[in-house]
């Protein structure tokens, strides 16, 4: 079956950064896009970032443009979130997801359980 296992969350100071890394198993990884979403409290949930299948496309929030980098490893069925400049206003459960075709156009069909970030001094 398909799992998505989020790892790399925690605790860090306004202007650290973190990388998020997704294992992912169970499918053909290299034939889907992926992308991370994320949730604060009392907040609905928000798309992060996406990348295409190949890697060769990626798409981005405004809040996070310049900030964030999404990247996939398809030798390793891994897909990373670097976070540099975090803000406290990152603080979030961060989830990787699946999309249901190549591009990141097609809807999210499985969630990982999420990874807590926590941006504060």
């Amino acid at each position: 079956q398909v799992q998505l296992v989020e790892s790399g969350g925690g605790l860090v100071q306004p202007g650290g950064s973190l990388r998020l890394s997704c294992a992912a198993s169970g499918f053909t990884f290299s034939s889907y896009a992926m992308s991370w979403y994320r949730q604060a409290p009392g907040k609905e949930r928000e798309l992060v970032a996406a990348i295409t299948s190949t890697g060769g496309s990626t798409n981005y929030a405004d809040s996070i443009k310049g900030r964030f980098t999404i990247s996939r490893d398809n030798a390793k069925n891994t897909v990373y979130l670097q976070m540099n400049s975090l803000k406290p206003e990152d603080t979030a459960v961060y989830y990787c997801t699946k999309r249901a075709g190549g591009t990141y156009s097609r809807r999210v069909d499985y969630w990982g359980q999420g990874t807590q970030v926590t941006v504060s001094s």
